[in-house]
This record gives C-alpha cells, sequence and structure tokens, in this order.
C-alpha cells in the first residue's frame, strides 16, 4: 500500500511554477532518487512534500497511518552551518524536538533514541565533539542521525555527499543503503549519478517528467 502519493503536482513560488505534471506513488521501503538540472525545483519538491510549501497545483496523499511528521529531512548545508558551535549530541539530540510536545527537557527515553542513532551512524565516541570541529564526512553522519530522531518512516535527503569525497562518498551511500534495507522509506536529490545505482525508483524532473522503476527511466 502506497504510503505517498502525488497527484498531478506542480511546485513553485507565488505564481511562479517551476515543475509540473509530476506524479508518483511510493510503498514503504522504496528508495526514490530525484534528477534534474539545477533549477529543476527537485528541492521545492521536497520542501512540497514536507509541507514546508503548498502545491500550485495537484495535491500529495499520505498513506494510512502516515504523517509528515513521520519524515525526517536532511537539507543542503550552508557554509554557515557547518561552523555551528553545538556539539554532537546537542544537535541529534534537537531531532527530537517534535516529541518534546510542551515539555522544556529531552525526557531519558528521547535521550537513549538519540545515542542509539548516533550508533547506527558509528559517531556515538563523538557525541561530546563540537560539530564545527569535524569532517565534512563526519557531520553529514550528524545530521543523518538527527533525521533519524525525527523519522519513524521515511528520511528526505538533499545532496546527502555535496562535497565529499569519493571514498567518503561510498560510505554514505553505503549508511543509507542500511537504514533502507531496515524497510526505511528513502527520498533522495542527488547530481551525482552512482545514485541511481541504489535507488529503486527513479523521478526525473525537466521539461518533461518521467517517473518509473530504476532502469527502466
Amino acid at each position: 500500500m502506497a504510503i505517498l502519493t502525488a497527484q498531478n503536482l506542480s511546485v513553485g513560488y507565488g505564481s511562479n511554477i517551476v515543475a509540473s505534471d509530476i506524479s508518483f506513488s511510493m510503498d514503504e521501503g522504496d528508495y526514490l532518487c530525484i534528477v534534474g538540472e539545477n533549477g529543476a525545483g527537485k528541492t521545492t519538491l521536497m520542501r512540497t512534500i514536507l509541507g514546508l510549501q503548498e502545491p500550485l497545483e495537484g495535491k500529495i496523499l499520505m498513506g494510512e497511518g502516515m504523517r509528515k511528521e513521520d519524515i525526517g529531512y536532511l537539507p543542503q548545508q550552508t557554509m554557515i552551518q557547518r561552523d555551528f558551535p553545538a556539539s554532537v549530541e546537542e544537535i541529534v539530540l534537537s531531532g527530537c524536538q517534535g516529541k518534546c510536545g510542551m515539555r522544556p527537557f529531552y525526557s531519558k527515553k528521547e535521550r537513549n533514541f538519540a545515542l542509539m542513532n548516533m550508533e547506527r551512524m558509528d559517531i556515538a565516541d563523538l557525541k561530546k565533539r563540537s560539530y564545527r570541529e569535524l569532517s565534512g564526512g563526519q557531520q553529514q553522519r550528524v545530521l543523518l542521525a538527527r533525521a533519524l530522531c525525527a523519522a519513524d518512516r521515511a528520511l528526505l535527503l538533499d545532496e546527502p555527499v555535496a562535497g565529499l569525497d569519493p571514498n567518503v562518498t561510498e560510505e554514505m551511500y553505503a549508511l543509507i543503503q542500511k537504514l533502507n534495507r531496515s524497510k526505511m522509506t528513502i527520498i533522495m536529490i542527488s547530481h551525482d549519478l552512482r545514485a541511481v545505482d541504489y535507488a529503486s525508483h527513479i523521478l526525473r524532473i525537466g521539461e518533461e517528467t518521467v517517473f518509473g522503476k530504476a532502469g527502466a527511466v
């Protein structure tokens, strides 16, 4: 059963449509790679899926029991964000904010959940380190652990390997693939053509939008 469906979707800002005629459907455990030229509307589509902006046409449907709150998000990093003066543990824990409700503090359960996700990303030994002191690959692992604290069923990843060297890129792809094999649904934007090798489905956005199984698009 589909957990996320886009029907005749157009996305953009104000009255400016940047991508249109987007239709696709994802089941739990699918791995969708979104590709297209710069400015084609890939990040705008991702923001629309997250509910950060409204679709200009069409609609996004969540499957039974699926909520926007079940989706973790790893956005593209800016240079300012790379220099953020907080500890690894603080950043990962911040992914649990949606679970705190009105509480101004994290519970033991949430702290344990954050530690578990740091262990999944192999960064538990870095938890007291300053985020700004880490390598690019380590920072992406921290942000992925943070997204896992927010997500229960799906992850949206916007260029998760941008700026990483080839070896670290392969390590990141392996981590994401491992998460996907645990039934985590993945939606990833990438300019790296190697990304499609890991995907079950491809969505190509451009003058003509095409969606299908990997190898058929």
